[in-house]
């Protein structure tokens, strides 16, 4: 019987002895049961016995013999399922080869206090008025298709799979995979199942296989923690031409989805390059050598100022962060971080004991980044952001001039307004139970002042004319580029008989033409040292203006 494993025993005897058990094949066994047929009289079972639970004192033989069988049956059509992660399989104990090993287990209690001579009788009859006896059905398993039913749960073998998260239409977080690689333990479960079994009543039952672990680095317990908004902040971007539009959506959705570990850094700049059309990105207004040109990717400073905004409502780490040099309108001073690839990023450090998620969106003008976690900051806990204005300077009275050499003579268009210079310093203020408690300075930001910017087409077959142009621009001289434009592009107008006598034109005459460094005034161009173009903000409201936009696409030097 190599391939018997005995699962049931008499639990419970206080006087006698009798074994009941299963054997044989898959199938239940009854044959060789020695069945005792009742007597004229109809005999009874003896007060105080019992098989199992069941109080069998007063039944006839063939009343015991049917419960019995009952039970065998019962236990037979009981289902065993062994569960595994998500997996189920099941088998009825017939299925495992169930057999009933006491098959005398009737007969022997028939027996007793009925049998023997007198004396025993009465002995028997007498012990059990003063304790009971309790017989089990003793059963087996065949344990080679024991094994075989632990065996095939190694079908369910599995990998761990990552989690991953995703913000849902009903604007909470969903959780995918995160689950732990499962192995089976095979011995142990086999183990686990017999123990089971051993002292088991008819029914079903439900058994967890013993597996080995491997858990992913991104499990589903540890995602599904970041149930809470840590910060979140919001800007407009409605007045955007479609181009910066495109830029700011663009660089938004490199961003949004960013799941970031304990300890991990992100780098906005890192984020979002390359600034080319195979990127996704479009021409906008932006600052270069300080000037007005335009650049692929303008307005995506715009995108890493909204989400400093969020990160400084969700108070994790910042590593690195820069102002504009100009003032933009979007957020208030000090409040803004700049990008520009090699020169300047925004960096931030998800110092908290959890994953952090980043969620942003672009749409229709609005532009909003939030960051769910977990959180741990106490309830009674409230902190604000409070701009503070220390200097202020009025915009430079002087204007810039800037040659358009893709233009003709006579275009001339404001391209930048003029923007006030001033130093400004960023608090947070801690409140607990709605009183202040302290006073914590994040930032100080210098903006320069600027001259309103002019553009001037330049492009002419009059050397004259176009000298004196480049002259009066490199001087900044903004009556002499509005008359030269005036006068100049009627006279190109006239009959080729007028350049006779250029005397009498205030600006034929002028000897701009000896003046060979007249030729080349851009590199001439004072303004060009100002230390705008360091870091060429995005300037607003730019779509009136058409102001330019460092937005990390700027070309120093």
């Amino acid at each position: 019987m190599q391939d018997r494993v005995i699962l049931k025993r008499i639990a419970a005897r206080r006087w006698g002895a009798a074994v009941l058990c299963l054997s044989g094949t898959a199938a239940v066994c009854l044959s060789g049961m020695a069945k005792v047929q009742a007597s004229e009289t109809e005999e009874v079972i003896s007060d105080g016995v019992f098989i199992g639970d069941k109080d069998v004192s007063g039944m006839t033989i063939k009343e015991v013999e049917e419960y019995v069988e009952g039970q065998v049956e019962a236990l037979g059509n009981s289902t065993v399922t062994i569960r595994m992660g998500d997996n189920e399989t099941s088998r009825t104990l017939s299925e495992l080869g169930l057999v009933w090993e006491n098959t005398d287990l009737v007969q022997e209690v028939s027996q007793i206090g009925t049998t023997g001579n007198i004396i025993r009788r009465y002995k028997e009859q007498k012990d059990l008025q003063n304790q009971s006896l309790n017989y089990e059905i003793e059963y087996t398993i065949n344990e080679a298709l024991e094994k075989d039913f632990v065996n095939s749960c190694s079908s369910f073998n599995s990998q761990p799979v990552e989690g991953s998260v995703y913000l849902g239409d009903d604007g909470m977080l969903h959780v995918e995979g995160g689950t732990d690689g499962l192995t089976l333990n095979a011995e142990a479960t086999l183990a686990s199942i017999q123990e089971v079994l051993f002292d088991w009543q008819p029914g079903d039952v439900t058994v967890d296989a013993v597996v080995d672990r491997v858990s992913p680095e991104l499990t589903a317990e540890t995602l599904s923690k970041m149930t809470d908004v840590l910060g979140s902040a919001t800007t407009d971007y409605s007045a955007s031409s479609s181009g910066r539009a495109q830029n700011v959506e663009t660089g938004t959705a490199k961003i949004d989805g960013t799941l970031l570990m304990p300890g991990e850094s992100f780098s906005v700049t890192e984020a979002v390059v390359p600034f080319t059309a195979d990127n996704g990105y479009q021409l906008a207004p932006s600052y270069e050598a300080g000037q007005v040109v335009d650049s692929y990717g303008g307005g995506i400073c715009q995108v890493s100022t909204t989400l400093y905004n969020a990160v400084l409502k969700s108070e994790l780490e910042i590593d690195a962060r820069s102002n504009h040099t100009m003032l933009v309108s979007y957020v208030d001073p000090s409040k803004d971080a700049a990008i520009a690839e090699g020169l300047m990023d925004f960096v931030f450090t998800n110092d908290t004991d959890g994953p952090i998620y980043i969620s942003g969106s672009a749409y229709y003008g609005t532009l909003n980044f939030t960051i769910f976690g977990e959180e741990t900051r106490p309830s009674n806990r409230s902190i604000e952001f409070v701009s503070e204005v220390t200097s202020q300077t009025d915009p430079a009275d002087n204007i810039k001039l800037v040659a358009k050499t893709d233009q003709n003579v006579g275009y001339f268009m404001q391209v930048q307004s003029p923007h006030q210079g001033l130093s400004a310093v960023l608090w947070k203020n801690i409140y607990v139970d709605g009183v202040l408690t302290d006073t914590i300075q994040i930032n100080s930001s210098y903006y320069q002042a600027s001259p309103a910017i002019y553009e001037v087409g330049v492009v002419t077959s009059n050397q004259a004319l176009s000298s004196a142009l480049y002259t009066a621009i490199a001087q900044n001289n903004l009556s002499q580029v509005q008359t030269l434009i005036a006068n100049g592009v009627a006279q190109q107008t006239e009959a080729p008989e007028q350049t006779d006598p250029p005397q009498t034109d205030p600006v034929q005459t002028d000897p701009v033409q000896t003046d060979p460094p007249q030729t080349d005034p851009p590199q001439t161009d004072p303004v060009q040292t100002d230390p705008v173009q360091t870091d060429p903000p995005m300037v607003d409201p730019p779509e009136t203006t058409a102001p330019a936009d460092d937005g990390g696409v700027v070309t120093v030097g």
